[in-house]
């Protein structure tokens, strides 16, 4: 799940991570407000959760209050990479003199969090490393011990920070791994972390925040998933994730019902081998019972580019009949108008083949088969 930029920074400053001092609008007139309580100039934001904001329009300077109206109710119309703005942050404007990448991330091959960091701050991360990966300063985190001081203060030597810089660097980088490992975070990301002008001298300012928390530890954080953005998921999505499913939406025609999550990436694969394009990951998981699967199958077929639907089915903890049951029943309630390719084995196999076959389904006796079967009725429709 993805946090907001304003959500982030209230996190960060609970870690002791200096950021500016912004106040949320949701209209032109609170901005209006906002800036003439900050006072002028002022940095208009748009919080959506996709990157490239400033490319497209949705991050402005003012300098006036009817400045600030005026690019307030131009971003809170925009809509950037398919998502509508429907708040902006105003934050007081930095006097910038240079600025630092910093994040925390899991590096799945070191099997811990990795603090990473780049003098080539205030741009994407992702160019960085593939064009210029040597200005890319990385160093993995301990979990029994953290990030000690010793280590933040390399990572800020290996960046070129100004000495005078270091000490709350330090305090920076342990505060942002503290906060990553506190709210249990995929990613928490500064960029920019920039050194600005203040009071005759400088400071080290997080202008911007970024944290992805880990779904699945969620149920310890009941704060962070009231937090959820609904503009941040599909409408299957959504009711997947009501449903308790595991669901990810993808760009191809063939939709996959699968149980666990193993056999739904191979399911994947194996589509993809025979020369289809998956329409969905779709995991109901073991034990599935027919309202599940039922529930499954109405949002793989709400997907309009689906031309077919692959049912894979190990009946391990699951049984094939209630899967089976579950297929018909949804097919009942929906009324499908695409094919379906089915293909169960294990668990009370017979039954749940005499209940398909009821139900008229093409059926297939192994993955292979059944992959070749929907990738050719795929082409056909």
């Amino acid at each position: 799940m993805k946090l907001h930029e304003y959500q982030s920074k209230q996190i960060f400053g609970r870690f002791g991570i200096p950021t500016p001092q912004g106040i949320l609008a949701e209209n032109a007139t609170e901005a209006r407000n906002a800036a003439r309580e900050i006072g002028l100039p002022v940095v208009i934001k748009a919080q959506v959760l996709v990157g490239g904001r400033g490319k497209a329009g949705g991050v402005k300077v003012a300098h006036t209050l009817e400045e600030v109206e005026e690019k307030a109710e131009h971003i809170l119309a925009l809509t950037i990479k398919g998502l509508p703005v429907r708040k902006v942050l105003v934050d007081p404007a930095a006097d910038i003199q240079s600025e630092i990448y910093l994040g925390v991330v899991i590096d799945r091959a070191r099997r811990r969090a990795v603090l990473m960091a780049s003098a080539a701050g205030g741009v994407d991360i992702e160019e960085v490393a593939a064009t210029t990966p040597e200005k890319i300063v990385r160093a993995p985190i301990d979990p029994f011990i953290g990030l000690p001081d010793y280590l933040a203060r390399d990572v800020a030597v290996a960046i070129g920070l100004p000495r005078e810089h270091w000490g709350d660097f330090v305090k920076i980088a342990k505060g942002l791994a503290a906060a990553f490992v506190a709210n249990d975070a995929s990613l928490a990301e500064i960029n920019p972390l920039a050194i600005v002008s203040a009071d005759g001298g400088a400071k080290l300012l997080a202008l911007d925040g970024k944290m992805v928390i880990d779904d699945n530890a969620l149920f310890r954080h009941p704060e962070l998933a009231a937090m959820r953005d609904p503009d941040e998921e599909s409408e299957a999505e959504r009711k997947a994730r009501n449903a308790d499913l595991s669901f990810v939406s993808l760009d191809g025609n063939i939709g996959c019902l699968v149980n666990g999550a193993g056999l739904a990436m191979a399911t994947l694969d194996i589509i993809q081998h025979f020369g289809g394009k998956p329409a969905n990951f779709l995991d109901v998981a073991g034990g599935a019972r027919a309202d599940k699967v039922a529930a499954a199958l109405r949002i793989v077929l709400s997907d309009p580019k689906v031309k077919v639907v692959m049912f894979n089915i190990f009946g391990g903890i699951t049984r094939c009949d209630e899967v089976a049951r579950g297929i018909v029943q949804a097919m009942e309630e929906v009324k499908p108008k695409v094919p379906m390719v089915a293909r169960i084995t294990g668990t009370n196999q017979e039954e749940g083949d005499r209940i398909l076959a009821s139900a008229n389904l093409i059926t297939a006796t192994s993955a292979a088969e059944a992959a070749q079967k929907a990738v050719e009725l795929a082409r056909l429709n």
